[in-house]
């Protein structure tokens, strides 16, 4: 269990002043410009030696990332992208920080943009947080008033101007390089790779992007050390994390704790546990809508980290915990999901564009037990030809919420056939 003193984010729920002043008391932009005349190398390797993965979704180690940034400049600039485009469904813990700790992410940003040598960072942020562009608007603002932006940001000789762009909307944004092509003013498209935008990114420079909760860390790991970060989690696995926790638990919150905490452990202690106790649970998706979900019989033994729940074939993503108790119709839960991302595939790729149409059309059968049962097998084959075929990780996405339902919960998709075909409910349905 994570102790209050470990807590990064300390007004996670609004219940302090987010100003500056704030922010100030709270030790946000305390030796900020001691840690950049460190020098570029030392703070990629103190997010380095920390251990920190990016939390958006991929766990890719972050200071690693940085490290690509060219060293020296070709003349080109180079930019810090923030992904700020929350639309994974069930997740909302980047919303927390930017309504009520938005100065440990502009803080985090002049930091980053040093570390990887850009004098110039965007804020992407999704199109339906309206609230939360003003507030971070407005901590940007107050650090460009206390001239911890800008030129000379924070007295420490390094230049560094910082904007805030507003999306419209598409779930598609929030890969990077889609992200990309919307701030350069065209359509959400996602790019080959390569090249990678570490070379060539935004208007053709050198770019990184990363996700909020990533960036906003960086100035607690510098503060308190890498040791202390990477004393919590399993290893490879360290830190503190966000968890948002939704569906049928008693109180559904977002929550700051130690990686590698026990998903039981999780749901118990901060939602007061699962609705009518841990037997009516059914299944949880671990990490946002884009992975697999996990029976109730693994949930016993859960550990919410990236190591774990990939050996269990599933993923921490985004750690959008989504819980289903007995009540839930797991087939139509998911076909909901598989709509979701037919309305949201950009349509670039063929696989992607038609495969999640013709899975939604054929999980709307399954939902209603219209299927043929050979038909499981045949959607099935269909995800393994969407999966790895496509640009970007939107048809992986689709197909692997399906994989898990049927990995899963076949009997369940097995019974409603049966017994729409026969109007009699076999004993497995029946328990």
């Amino acid at each position: 269990m994570l102790k209050d003193e470990d807590r990064i984010f300390t007004n996670l729920y609004g219940m302090e002043d987010r100003s500056i002043k704030g922010a100030m008391a709270r030790g946000a932009w305390d030796g900020t410009a001691g840690y950049i005349k460190n020098g570029r190398d030392w703070i990629v390797e103190q997010v380095k030696a920390s251990g920190l993965r990016g939390r958006g979704g991929a766990g890719f180690p972050t200071g690693l990332k940085w490290s690509f940034m060219p060293k020296e400049s070709d003349g080109r600039p180079a930019y810090l992208v923030v992904n700020a485009d929350e639309s994974e469904p069930g997740t909302c813990k980047d919303r927390e920080i930017m309504r009520h700790d938005p100065h440990t992410l502009v803080e985090g940003c002049l930091i980053a943009g040093f570390g990887m040598g850009a004098n110039t960072g965007y804020i992407y942020i999704r199109g339906e947080f309206i609230r939360e562009r003003e507030a971070l608007q407005r901590a940007i603002d107050e650090a460009y008033e206390a001239g911890f932006l800008g030129k000379n940001a924070a007295g420490s000789g390094w230049d560094f101007d910082l904007y805030l762009v507003h999306g419209a909307g598409a779930y598609i944004c929030g890969e990077e390089t889609a992200l990309l092509e919307s701030l350069e003013g065209r359509k959400g498209m996602p790019r080959m790779k390569p090249p990678f935008p570490a070379g060539v990114g935004l208007y053709g420079c050198p770019t990184t992007v990363n996700n909020v909760e990533s960036i906003a860390v960086v100035p607690t790991i510098l503060r308190r050390g890498a040791e202390w970060f990477s004393s919590m989690g399993r290893p490879n696995n360290a830190g503190t994390k966000l968890f948002g926790i939704s569906g049928h638990v008693e109180n559904p919150c977002v929550v700051e704790e130690e990686m590698s905490i026990p998903l039981r452990e999780l749901l118990d202690r901060h939602c007061g546990g699962v609705r009518g106790g841990w037997k009516n649970l059914k299944a949880v998706i671990p990490g946002g809508s884009s992975v697999p979900l996990l029976p109730a019989d693994i949930c016993n033994d859960a550990i919410m980290d990236f190591d774990w729940l990939r050996e269990q074939r599933s993923g921490l993503g985004t750690a959008a915990v989504i819980v289903m108790d007995q009540s839930t119709d797991v087939i139509k839960a998911i076909w909901r999901l598989s709509k979701f991302y037919k309305h949201e595939s950009c349509g670039q790729c063929t696989p992607c564009r038609e495969g999640t149409g013709w899975m939604m059309r054929v999980m709307d059968r399954l939902v209603t037990g219209e299927a043929e049962i050979e038909e499981i097998d045949m959607l099935l084959d269909v995800t393994k030809q969407v999966e790895g075929h496509t640009i970007c990780a939107l048809g992986d996405a689709a197909a692997w919420p399906i994989q898990g339902l049927v990995r899963h919960f076949r009997n369940e998709i097995e019974d409603r056939i049966k017994y729409k075909k026969s109007g009699r409910v076999s004993s497995i349905a029946a328990e």
